[in-house]
């Protein structure tokens, strides 16, 4: 599996509890091409192939557009990508747990680069934002 760098400028994480099947949430997550649908910040997503290892995608997210590639697919339990946008390197893992029928649901990011550095107040307050915005999208999406 791979892993958010814990030593970047900037890293976030959480875990929630989605009412759902673990097959269906991952399902809702790994439609890339369909991100769309149900995340309000992405306004296009295009998966350039398969979905495994290597692949990349590309997508616009609150106006940025981001080229990220597949650094781990597990289905139904693990999808990590990274991508770089301003000079800014990320790296976004899910992992999804079954838990009674339910799924917990863990999202971790972290950014490294200049930007991250001299800004590092402004892209943490961005990522905790983002980020709880898009598992409550996925919640919302999968439930």
């Amino acid at each position: 599996m791979y892993e958010i760098d814990k030593n970047a400028a900037v890293t976030y994480s959480m875990t929630v509890l989605i009412h759902a099947k673990q097959k269906k949430v991952w399902e809702t997550l790994a439609d890339i091409d369909n991100w769309a649908k149900w995340q309000r910040s992405v306004s296009k997503s295009r998966l350039n192939g398969e979905l495994k290892l290597d692949t990349t995608f590309d997508w616009k997210n609150d106006g940025m557009n981001i080229h990220s590639t597949l650094q781990t697919v597990e289905p139904y339990s693990n999808l990590c990508w990274t991508g770089k946008v301003y000079g800014v390197f990320a790296i976004h893992n899910w992992i999804l747990k079954d838990v009674y029928g339910s799924t917990e649901v863990t999202v971790s990011e972290s950014m490294e680069g200049l930007l991250a550095r001299l800004f590092k107040r402004y892209f943490a307050n961005m990522l905790k934002r983002e980020m709880q915005k898009s598992i409550e999208f996925l919640k919302q999406a999968s439930e």
